[in-house]
């Protein structure tokens, strides 16, 4: 932290390391701190400030506000601090560009960091760049606080990527006119506090990237931009001016006038000699910043006002406005304010008397301002000011907070001799004032204050209490009272104080002297008060009873206890937070209790021991702070930090860190967290721990490869054949038929059915030699389980067809079918696999288990499905010649048999079952799946007939209505899928409604199983009348054209016999 010190205030800048020098500007700059007492007590009193008001926790206030305003205000007056705008007068030497300088101090050389991107050559005594030095890949540079009198052409031009150059504080008078032709790029210029008499133009306004340029503080007399600085339009920050400029003109600023800026800060000489209205119009900006002193020339201010007017700013800061002298005029000189809409205005420094005072505040009652500040003031009274007791000018200021820090009079307080101006500020704010009374009246008048902070002010109780004054009703809205670094003692007068304080929540008196047990006796306390910051304070055990017993949050840190007061704690009921850091507690009660406490601190005591019987009586204590205590390392302490990390009862907040052993003396300042006693003494668990963290370690490892190796579905897989060829060793043994061997097992996705019954096997079934060929929809036995049929038909299969498309990939059963495939071929060459593309498929987006597909696709030669009716039938003759001729199927075992003929349809129990699932009801899925088991262990046809007529008609009856009959939807489904070409040709609502209505006896517009049999039995009467006279009359004419009646009205699939493979009756 560096310290810039003047004769009239202290600046904080948050440099780097800098040794004491003196500028040449009479300015004293020091390492780490000022150079007098007060400047000292100052930044003293700051920290303590921040503290408090951090201690306070104001997140749910009205403290918000500030916050947040305080936070888009700092970059502005930061960049007005750091740049010094407002310091006071230098000299000017007259320095003459001369030729560059060797350092004189060789062993100074500059910092090289970031790799490579950072040097910080800050105070190296350096009378010329050290351009040797740096590396090409440099981005800031740093060069403050040296004794550079020019920058010349050659200093910066080999670093290309430089961004941030500070030149502050050096004695520089000249740079060259191309010293920045290489460094494009530059965003951050500052060369504050130098020696250019004029404003560098040419240089600068090449800089078309420039963000930041601070150049005040320098000797140029004028503060007039070129024409050049118009083409700057990235600048953001701009900060000008010195102690030689003697006024402003309008034509200064002309460039800006179409540059938004974020801050804008302008220094004139201690006497300004002129201002031209218009000067400030064209300037856009948020923050602006003004440190001219006009005591010649007050008129200077309504121009200033007006060409503000109409704007909208963040802030507003006016420095040293009236500099040597107190204004002694009639004139209104802030009347312009009423226009300015601002969030805040300062004034910093400068001298006010109550005349301009009230000029000010009379005229902040109807501006649309909301925070003021008045910082380091000289206020005096007007001599020619008389109280006529009649009341006060000032009755209407309306502001969200008014500060007043480090004012010379405490007079200021009682303005007009009244403090009604109080009476409408929400957050108030008194600092280093040091006023030495409050009448009584001062309470009374500030009705609407509801954060009121008096800290930093050396009051004493007799200060703030007053026996004689009544405090009922005084303060109605007050919610936070600051009354940290004071002086006061007394805790009991402070609860009379406070105690028709109706609001109040938040109260704060650390650091004082509170605590004594013969002035904390006694209190009565406001029951809202719900948080007390209390630290740095002189407590004793006994004054903790005067303490209020409805606080949710107490801060007792740094108060010297040694020891606790338990019954006040089984008081505080609604005690959530405890601090008491920093104290000296040798020792946790055992029976400490405290229902409702969530988090304790108790960092920084001298307390050794800590067991888990310590906080047994705090059941919700969530966060604990312990650390920085002497402990002595014992099996107790570590089963304690052992319990509370496994059952994570409540959370070590400083762990592990700040726990160390401090006895016995092998063990000193060893931390606790690698301190282990002997299993022998303390832990029998270890072996047990140690077992489980290797068994979930392995675990987690097998699901990682399985995982990574889809081994689950591999595992799944193998495992339903297994099971499957254990049911087929079973059923061989006992003594069930054989199968017959199929020319070729076809393997497709659902989606792909429709192709494979109108494409593939037409063309392979219905020719004068058909291939037998397996699918699933007509030849897998019903009842069986859908692994065995898949096996079962892929064994007894001469090849295996797999129909590949992007359905297949996505489908599971296919996966199986793919797999169990590749078992039956394993060791061999897949020459019985013939693979059909019937749609283009990139291998590499094939699932890792499709490892064998990706080979074959990637080595073996497959058949590609054309999109071409032309080049078709080429693609049939291929697939024919790789099945090869069709043989007779072989039968492995005669004695029951079964010889179903090719093209045979049957019922499909993959479709089957997943219609089941979805949409027949438990009841009749029960039915069906009994009556399929009943009928794979029949032998009789007609039983079978019999079996399969009820499962029908109980699979379809189920999808709507009642279960146990047909519904018109139902029975056009049933004869859609049943009897296909029942209704060919026909229309098929007027076929149903007929239908239906010649089978429906009882008029309920449903067919139960009698009726739906009816049907069945007039469908199969008809056949058989037909197949009969067919036979007899040997195809007459008459019979021809009874025939065709017949196959009219019912499809020539259901009854007419089969003559080959591919012959139809025409409608």
């Amino acid at each position: 932290m560096i310290n810039l010190v003047t004769s009239e205030t202290t600046v904080s800048l948050p440099r780097g390391r800098v040794p004491a020098q003196t500028h040449k500007s009479g300015v004293s700059l020091t390492t780490g701190g000022c150079k007098t007492s007060a400047c000292e007590f100052r930044q003293r009193s700051d920290r303590k400030y921040r503290e408090s008001i951090k201690r306070l926790g104001l997140i749910e206030s009205v403290y918000i506000q500030e916050r947040n305003t305080t936070r888009s205000v700092a970059m502005f007056w930061t960049f007005v601090i750091l740049s010094a705008v407002f310091t006071g007068g230098r000299t000017s030497p007259s320095v003459s560009p001369s030729a560059p300088t060797t350092s004189s101090i060789a062993e100074e050389t500059c910092r090289i960091f970031d790799s490579g991107r950072s040097a910080d050559c800050l105070g190296r005594q350096l009378e010329s760049v050290p351009w040797r030095q740096f590396p090409s890949t440099l981005e800031k540079i740093d060069l403050s606080y040296n004794k550079l009198q020019a920058i010349r052409s050659d200093d910066l031009h080999r670093l290309p990527r430089l961004r941030v150059l500070l030149l502050g504080y050096n004695n520089i008078s000249h740079i060259d006119s191309d010293a920045f032709r290489n460094n494009s790029l530059l965003e951050h210029l500052n060369i504050f506090n130098n020696s250019l008499q004029v404003i560098p133009a040419a240089v600068l306004t090449s800089l078309l990237n420039l963000k930041y340029l601070s150049m005040s503080n320098n000797l140029y007399k004028r503060a007039t931009l070129a024409e050049g600085f118009s083409r700057l339009v990235k600048l953001q920050v701009l900060s000008m001016g010195g102690p030689l400029v003697e006024g402003l003109k309008r034509e200064d600023f002309q460039p800006l006038k179409n540059i938004k800026l974020q801050s804008f800060a302008i220094k004139c000489s201690s006497n300004l000699s002129y201002y031209q209205p218009g000067s400030l119009r064209i300037i856009q900006t948020s923050h602006i910043g003004f440190d001219m002193a006009i005591d010649q020339r007050p008129g200077a201010l309504l121009h200033m006002l007006h060409d503000l007017a109409n704007k909208t700013f963040n802030a507003i800061q006016f420095r040293n406005l009236f500099e040597f002298m107190y204004y002694m005029g009639d004139e209104d000189i802030f009347q312009g304010l009423k226009d300015i809409r601002a969030y805040q205005i300062i004034f910093h420094r400068g001298k006010f008397n109550e005349n301009l005072l009230r000029m000010a505040l009379i005229n902040l009652e109807t501006a649309p301002i909301k925070r003021v500040r008045l910082q380091y003031i000289d206020f005096a009274r007007s001599p020619t000011f008389f109280d006529s007791g009649a009341e006060s000018r000032i009755t209407d200021l309306k502001l969200d907070q008014l500060d007043l820090w480090y004012i010379s009079n405490p007079d200021i307080l009682r303005f007009d001799w009244r403090f009604t101006w109080f009476n409408k500020i929400k957050q108030l704010s008194i600092q280093y004032v040091y006023f030495n009374s409050v009448p009584c009246d001062a309470w009374v008048e500030m009705a609407g204050v509801q954060v009121l902070d008096v800290s930093n002010n050396r009051l004493l109780d007799e200060y703030i209490f007053n026996q004689r004054c009544s405090y009922r009703g005084a303060m109605p809205n007050l919610h936070t009272f600051n009354l940290s670094t004071n002086e006061l003692t007394n805790l009991k007068e402070l609860s009379l104080l406070t105690r028709h304080f109706q609001n109040l929540q938040v109260l704060d008196v650390s650091n004082n002297k509170l605590g004594s047990a013969e002035r904390s006796r006694d209190c009565v306390w406001q029951q809202n008060i719900t948080r007390i910051i209390a630290h740095h304070n002189q407590f004793t055990t006994e004054a903790l009873s005067c303490l209020p017993t409805t606080v949710h949050f107490l801060d007792l840190s740094s108060c010297n206890l040694d020891q606790l007061d338990v019954a006040y704690f089984e008081k505080a009921t609604n005690l959530k937070v405890l601090l008491l850091s920093d104290n000296k507690i040798k020792f946790i009660p055992s029976k400490w209790e405290s229902s409702s406490l969530r988090s304790l601190a108790l960092d920084g005591n001298s307390f050794g021991l800590i067991s888990k019987e310590s906080f047994q009586l705090m059941p919700g204590l969530v966060h604990l702070k312990a650390g920085n205590n002497p402990y002595h390392c014992t099996c107790e302490l570590h089963a304690f930090i052992e319990e509370t990390k496994d059952k994570d009862q409540f959370n070590l907040t400083d762990w592990p860190w700040n726990y160390r052993c401090y006895h016995p003396e092998q063990f000193l300042n060893t931390v606790i967290s690698r301190y282990f006693p002997s299993q022998v003494a303390c832990d029998v668990r270890l072996v047990i721990i140690i077992s489980v963290a290797t068994t979930a370690a392995v675990i987690l490892i097998l699901m990682l490869i399985c995982y990574f190796f889809d081994l689950p579905w591999y595992t799944k897989a193998t495992y339903q054949i297994i099971k499957a060829k254990y049911r087929a060793h079973k059923e061989r043994a006992a003594g069930e038929p054989g199968h017959f061997t199929y020319h070729a097992f076809i393997s497709y996705s659902h989606c792909d059915a429709e192709w494979v019954r109108e494409q593939l096997l037409p063309c392979l079934e219905n020719n004068r030699n058909p291939y037998r060929l397996c699918i699933h929809e007509r030849d897998f036995m019903p009842g069986r389980w859908i692994i065995d049929n898949i096996i079962e038909n892929i064994e007894n299969s001469y090849k295996v067809i797999f129909v590949l498309s992007r359905h297949f990939v996505n489908s599971e059963w296919c996966n199986y079918e793919l797999y169990f495939a590749q078992q039956r071929a394993m060791g061999k060459t897949f020459s019985d696999v013939i693979l059909v593309v019937k749609e283009p498929i990139d291998p590499g987006s094939l699932p890792s288990k499709y490892c064998k597909l990706k080979k074959m696709l990637s080595t073996k030669t497959y058949l590609e499905w054309p999109q071409e009716a032309t080049q078709q039938a080429f693609f049939w003759a291929q697939l024919r010649s790789v099945l090869g001729k069709p043989t007779p199927s072989r039968q492995k075992s005669s004695t029951g048999g079964r010889s179903p003929a090719p093209g045979a349809r049957r019922p499909s129990p993959i479709g089957a079952a997943e219609n089941m699932n979805d949409d027949v009801p438990a009841v009749n899925r029960h039915l069906v799946l009994r009556l399929v088991e009943r009928r794979s262990k029949m032998s009789g046809q007609l039983e079978k007939a019999m079996e399969s007529l009820i499962a029908v008609f109980h699979s379809y009856s189920s999808k709507e209505g009642d279960k146990y009959k047909l519904s018109k939807g139902e029975l056009k489904t049933l004869l859609r899928h049943e009897l296909t070409d029942f209704l060919a040709g026909r229309n098929d609502a007027a076929a149903i409604d007929k239908i239906m209505a010649d089978l429906d006896e009882n008029g309920d517009c449903q067919l139960d199983f009698h009726e739906f049999v009816v049907l069945v039995a007039a469908l199969t009467v008809a056949c058989n009348d037909f197949f009969v006279g067919s036979c007899k009359k040997n195809c007459s004419s008459k019979g021809d054209h009874t025939r065709e009646k017949f196959l009219f009205r019912f499809p020539n699939t259901l009854c007419r016999p089969r003559v080959g493979t591919s012959q139809r009756v025409s409608k």
